[in-house]
């Protein structure tokens, strides 16, 4: 779950990160009252859950009333990357001297957490990576040792940082990597972390990605994470407890696992376009699968279903009783093509065929879908 910068910004202020005077605006109202408060010129932010905000004109500055009513009302309503803008947050303009960059996130390969650090903050950290490497230092933490303030010392002076930057800086990543363990984070990052003109620090902008499965452990309020989707079939998916990502295509699918969910997407995409990759993982109940069929038929202009389950753990003549009821509850008249094979997989298949879907009893998902073409295109 990733937090907006407004609610990372808490965060990272509760341990004693140094950021902006800000508040949150949802009305043009509320933003000029904020700005009235910390004074002009503020920095007027779309909040999305999304990265380059930036480049999408969701960052802008105001210099007086008018223009911040003008970019608020702009903003608010408006669309980012294909989200909707419910809410700006409105914060004062730092007088910058430079901008640096500091990032945490766990390392790929060792799964240890890796903390990045360059003194080129305010731009694409991968970019800076690949033109000048020079410029970024990086320091892979063992989790069983831990993290003291030497080490971010030592980091620090890679890069060849004077004394007072070095301890200032050096202090801040100690403090986002308290962060980062409260809230078994995947990234925490500061993009950038500027140098006023007086020589102090300011965290500009604040980025905090909590992982899902770790959110019943934490001790600490974070927003409901189902809420927050903002795709209404990824959301319903979220509540059945269901893997799904909405695609544009329509034809839809569901599977028992995420081997079988690529595999079928991958072969219909084809011929046919995929509407959705679903997997139901190892749970699969009567209840489960009738709630997949509901999820899957809220998609527009759908023209066919694949569903490709494997009975091992899985009690697949269970989900086949939900999908037939779904469809005889509903008359759902679309081609509904089932392969199902494993544990009961015969009683299963007759299930299915008691609702007019139509089954295929081969192990190549190839033949599924071919079948499943035919019939889209008219052929039986």
């Amino acid at each position: 779950m990733r937090l907006h910068e407004f609610e990372a910004a808490d965060i990272f202020e509760g341990v004693g990160i140094p950021v902006p005077r800000r508040g949150i605006a949802e009305t043009v109202e509320e933003g000029l009252l904020v700005a009235g408060e910390i004074g002009y010129p503020v920095m007027v932010k779309a909040q999305v859950l999304v990265g380059g905000r930036g480049l999408a004109g969701g960052i802008k500055t105001a210099s007086n009333p008018e223009e911040l009513g003008e970019i608020a009302e702009t903003l608010l309503g408006s669309e980012i990357k294909g989200l909707p803008v419910r809410k700006i947050l409105v914060t004062e303009k730092a007088k910058i001297s430079k901008e640096l960059y500091v990032g945490i996130t766990v390392d790929g390969y060792s799964g240890k957490p890796v903390i990045v650090v360059s003194t080129e903050g305010g731009v694409n950290i991968e970019e800076t990576a690949r033109t000048a490497p020079e410029k970024i230092a990086s320091i892979q933490v063992s989790p069983v040792f831990g993290f003291y303030p030497y080490q971010a010392r030592n980091l620090l002076r890679k890069l060849g940082l004077g004394k007072s930057l070095l301890i200032a800086w050096a202090d801040v990543i100690g403090r986002l990597y308290h962060v980062f363990s409260r809230f078994e984070a995947l990234i925490v990052e500061i993009n950038p972390l500027v140098v006023l003109s007086n020589g102090s620090l300011l965290a500009v902008d604040a980025v905090l990605e909590v992982d899902n499965s770790a959110l019943s452990r934490i001790k600490h309020s974070l927003p409901d994470w189902v809420e927050r989707i903002e795709n209404p079939l990824e959301r319903k998916a979220r509540e059945i407890g269901v893997t799904y990502v909405d695609l544009d295509g329509n034809i839809g699918i569901i599977s028992s696992g995420a081997g079988l969910g690529m595999a079928s997407m991958d072969i219909i995409g084809e011929k046919m376009k995929p509407a959705n990759f679903l997997e139901t993982g190892g749970g699969i109940t009567e209840e489960l699968l009738y709630k997949c069929m509901e999820l899957i038929m809220m998609k527009a202009d759908l023209r066919a279903i694949l569903i490709n389950i494997y009975g091992g753990i899985n009690p697949i003549q269970e989900g086949a009783k939900g999908v037939a009821r779904y469809v005889k509850e509903y008359g759902v008249k679309i081609p509904i093509v089932a392969k199902a094979l494993g544990n009961r997989q015969e009683e299963t298949w007759e299930i299915f065929r008691s609702a007019g879907v139509h089954v295929v009893t081969e192990a190549a998902t190839e033949k599924a879908v071919e079948l499943l073409f035919e019939l889209v295109s008219g052929g039986k």
